[in-house]
């Protein structure tokens, strides 16, 4: 089963992709954290088991958080020799090119704009968990 960390601040973004999850019947372990560090700290464990298994991760994240941001995340991730393999799919409101860039420098998986309707949305979350579920990750 695939383990998804989503990495946002906006309660009703969070809530949005469960209920897309309850409407597309997704079966994946859903996990969420509000920023950077916490993604972080959920990913590593500090001396204690992940709450994220170590095996078949996938992030979606956002940029725009407190604490610390998106693109520090990644900066942070890439950087860390257990979990820059990790793929990350960036799903977000800045259509900021200069974020795009470094996003792709940081060696992002995709960069999708957030939809601005549920449908959308529901829509967005469904193709993406698909193609990531048929995708073997280790």
């Amino acid at each position: 089963m695939l383990n998804l960390l989503l990495v946002d601040d906006d309660e009703v973004d969070v809530m949005n992709v469960q209920r897309a999850f309850k409407r597309n019947n997704i079966k994946m372990s859903l996990h969420v954290a509000t920023n950077g560090l916490e993604a972080l700290q959920m990913l590593r464990g500090n001396g204690e088991e992940p709450v994220v298994p170590a095996r078949k991760r996938l992030i979606l994240l956002d940029l725009n958080m407190p604490k610390m941001g998106g693109i520090e995340f990644l900066q942070e991730l890439r950087a860390d020799a257990d979990l820059k393999l990790i793929p990350v799919i960036v799903l977000t409101t800045s259509d900021e090119d200069s974020d795009k860039v470094e996003a792709y420098k940081l060696n992002v998986a995709g960069y999708i704009l957030k939809p601005v309707t549920f449908s959308k949305f529901v829509e967005a979350v469904a193709t993406l968990t698909q193609y990531w579920t048929l995708s073997e990750i280790p």
